[in-house]
């Protein structure tokens, strides 16, 4: 039976470019937040989200991602209805996929939020990714364009390092990308082996 590896970190710390590297060793990797991006563009959650966040966050009917990200980053009640419509699709997307690759030893998913949203339950072992706060919040700043409060406020909004390496089987500091991959290939390893 195909194993599932969770693969997790805070926002900037650089989990996406470990899920790529993985996945550039043949390995099957499932990018939630991308998938999430694809089941958030259909008309069952466009009207799911005018009934219970309303309309102020759509243009010309199409979803205003970055007014949502506001909405649901600055008002915690906000997201949980929002996590209540997205994730039982993404699971339900994940657990095809699965079977889709059913021959692989293992698959990874790549989720920021793999612990907040339950995720990790379904995971046979975790790795998290964890990265200085200043180059995290460095990484974000350049990548989406924003201001430093903004980049906090996400950061603020999840779960700290200490609480996910907590409920980790194993960690990756990700300081330099050739120590970054020997740690990937080093845990690849071991999870092969076992």
């Amino acid at each position: 039976m195909t194993k599932i590896i969770g693969l997790t970190g805070g926002i900037g710390s650089g989990k996406t470019m470990v899920a790529k590297y993985i996945e550039s060793l043949g390995i099957p990797v499932y990018i939630a937040d991308d998938e999430a991006k694809t089941i958030m563009e259909t008309d069952e959650v466009y009207e799911a989200v005018k009934k219970e966040l309303g309309t102020e966050v759509f243009d010309n009917q199409k979803l205003n991602r970055k007014k949502l990200a506001q909405l649901v980053f600055t008002n915690s009640e906000k997201r949980d209805k929002l996590n209540k419509i997205v994730h039982p699709l993404v699971k339900k997307h994940f657990d095809l996929w699965v079977k889709m690759n059913e021959n692989a030893q293992f698959v990874v998913k790549e989720a920021a939020i793999l612990f907040e949203s339950g995720s990790y339950k379904y995971c046979d072992a975790i790795i998290t990714v964890t990265s200085p706060l200043e180059t995290r919040i460095q990484r974000v700043m350049h990548r989406d364009k924003s201001d430093r409060a903004s980049v906090l406020k996400r950061i603020e909004s999840q779960w700290t390092d200490e609480q996910r390496i907590a409920k980790s089987d194993f960690v990756i500091h990700n300081i330099s990308v050739d120590a970054t991959y020997k740690q990937i290939e080093q845990i690849l390893n071991l999870l092969k082996n076992k």
